[in-house]
Parts: structure tokens; C-alpha cells; sequence
């Protein structure tokens, strides 16, 4: 692993701490910011989101789709995860934490706002981070690389239906034109332009000019990452710092969900008798989200400043070091997997 990757925890703290400085001391650069908008889309942010995407998207080869067949049952196991349980469980302890537990801790607009981030925390399936878990876990990279290639081409379809869904069950009303956009935007266009760009590089030099522009690549999506987070956490400073019980109450929830799926998720997969190159990276895919999307659709939606994008910031504040953890889990426990 590079520098960036080995020390992403540390860079991602420092690019928090950062942000939040620069925002409570130049509030007004990041208001300009603010303002670079078009159809409620901010320009910076999806800017610095396609730089960080689009890199990753050119290592997905859907060409592996078609040895789906060989070995389905991680696969079935990710779907159902991603797919079927966990958009629910998270609208869910939304509802359970915003609406009953901490009902008189926080106003009914807000509570909606918070409910509805978490929502489409739920709902975007990790992507691009998913290679690097499945790294630090030994996991099978061909096998991780058709885990993220359908999980990808369903999303195309089924992000937007499935948000509006449970948004609309959780009484938020949206507009379901800035949803398509968010998508077409930050998941159709990338993946569109990845395998454009992939096909062309892989006819010349036998494909090694494919792996240089990889290579070449691969520090701008750091770069993007790092810039992103100190934009979102620029333009949440002053919310971050004057309400930081704010930011303890979306996390409880957060935690929960991310450690109740991955037992659940690690435990079939156990039960299952997968291979640990296999059920570390089903369980990992299936309890880390694409934040990116998360956050991108969350400011179309409902704007910078909102309850709900402060809830997908919180998620990219609390992803990487529980991620690391759940990490750390799978690896002491590889003894007890074939």
C-alpha cells in the first residue's frame, strides 16, 4: 500500500480538523463556495467527487459479470445485505433514534433531515473503498471485483427508486428530478466514462497502458478525497462547532447499523462456510457506504447546510476508523474460516 492508503485514517483527521478551522475562520470563502451552484448542484464537490471517483471506476471490469456463476453464494450474500436489509435497518434506527429516543432532543425538521441523510447512507453500497478492505483482509481481488461490478450496475437502477421509497416513507418529500440528476451525475456518467476510457486503454500495449494510467491516476483520487472532506467539514464548521451534540446523536445510530451489519453479514458468511478471502470482503461491502454519492445527493437534495448533509458528513467522519476496526476483526479471526 502507498503512503496515502496505509495512513488514510491520518489524513482524513487531519483534513477534518482542517476544515473545520478554515470554515469558522473564512466562513465567508467557503459561502462562495457555497454558492457555485447549478440545478442545486455545488460545482466544487462535484468536482472534487469526480476526481476521486472516477479513477476507482476504471479498475471495474464488468467483464468479470459473467463469472458470476462460478461461486455465488458471497455474492447472493452481498446482494441481499445491500439490497434487501440494509436500507431498511438504517431507515429504521433512523425513525427509532430521531422519532422516539431522541425526540425531545432535537426538532422534528431536523430530526427529518437526519433520518433522510442516513437514508442515503443506506441506500449507496460502498464502491470505491471496498479494494482497499478487501486488501488489508486478504481478500480474493477478482472476487471483490465482481462483488463491486454488479453491485454497481444495480445501483445505476435502484439507488433512486429505493431512496425515493424510503423517503417517502419517512414523510420527506424530495424531487425526484434532482435525485435522477444526482444519479445520472455521480454514478451513471463515471461508470459510462470509465468503460469508455478502460476499452480504449486496454487496446493499446496489451493493456499495460491501462495499468500506467492507473497508477497515474491513483493520487488524485487521494487528493479528491482529502479535498472533499475539507470542503464538507468547511461548510458544517460552525454547525460542528456549536452543536457538537449534534454530532454524537447521528453517530449512535451510524455505529450500530455499520457494527450490526457486519456481524450479521460476517456470521452467515460463517455459517455459509465461505472462504476468508470471500467473507471478509461480503461483510466489509455490505457495512461500508459510498459515502461520496451519500453526500453529493444529500446537498442537491437538501441543500449544504442541511440536517442531512451534515448526517452524510458525520458518516464520512465516522467510515474510515470503524472501518478500520471491523478491519482488524476479520483478520483475528481468520483461524475460524476455511
Amino acid at each position: 500500500m502507498g503512503l496515502f492508503e496505509r495512513y488514510l485514517s491520518l489524513w482524513v483527521g487531519i483534513c477534518i480538523v482542517t476544515g473545520v478551522g478554515l470554515g469558522h475562520v473564512l466562513p465567508g470563502l467557503f459561502q462562495a463556495f457555497a454558492a457555485m451552484e447549478i440545478a442545486r448542484v455545488n460545482i466544487p464537490i462535484a468536482l472534487f467527487i469526480w476526481v476521486m471517483i472516477f479513477p476507482m471506476m476504471l479498475q471495474i471490469d464488468f467483464a468479470s459479470v459473467r463469472d458470476v456463476g462460478k461461486r455465488p453464494k458471497g455474492l447472493i450474500l452481498t446482494l441481499v445485505v445491500n439490497w434487501l436489509i440494509k436500507p431498511f435497518t438504517m431507515a429504521l434506527l433512523g425513525w427509532l433514534f430521531f422519532r422516539v429516543l431522541f425526540v425531545d432532543l432535537v426538532d422534528p425538521q431536523t430530526a427529518n433531515e437526519y433520518i433522510a441523510g442516513m437514508i442515503l447512507l443506506g441506500v449507496a453500497p460502498c464502491t470505491a473503498m471496498v479494494f482497499v478492505w478487501s486488501q488489508l483482509t486478504r481478500g480474493d481481488p477478482n472476487y471483490t471485483l465482481v462483488q463491486v461490478s454488479v453491485n454497481d450496475l444495480i445501483m445505476v437502477f435502484a439507488f433512486a427508486p429505493l431512496a425515493a421509497l424510503l423517503l417517502g416513507v419517512s414523510e420527506i418529500t424530495i424531487p425526484w428530478n434532482t435525485l435522477l440528476l444526482s444519479v445520472g451525475l455521480y454514478v451513471v456518467l463515471p461508470l459510462v466514462a470509465g468503460v469508455l476510457v478502460r476499452k480504449r486503454l486496454q487496446t493499446r500495449n496489451g493493456g499495460n497502458q491501462l495499468e500506467r494510467f492507473l497508477a497515474a491516476t491513483k493520487p488524485f483520487s487521494m487528493v479528491g478525497l482529502l479535498a472533499t472532506v475539507v470542503l464538507l467539514f468547511g461548510f458544517q464548521a460552525n454547525t460542528i462547532i456549536g452543536n457538537p451534540l449534534a454530532i454524537g446523536l447521528i453517530a449512535i445510530p451510524l455505529l450500530l447499523q455499520t457494527y450490526g451489519i457486519f456481524a450479521l453479514a460476517y456470521g452467515v458468511a460463517w455459517l455459509w462456510r465461505l472462504p476468508h478471502s470471500v467473507a471478509a470482503p461480503c461483510a466489509l461491502i455490505g457495512t461500508s457506504n459510498f459515502f461520496e454519492l451519500a453526500v453529493a445527493v444529500a446537498i442537491s437534495l437538501f441543500g449544504l447546510n442541511s440536517g442531512a448533509a451534515l448526517a452524510t458528513v458525520v458518516g464520512v467522519l465516522v467510515e474510515v476508523p470503524v472501518m478500520l476496526s471491523l478491519v482488524a476483526v476479520a483478520n483475528r479471526s481468520r483461524r475460524y474460516f476455511a
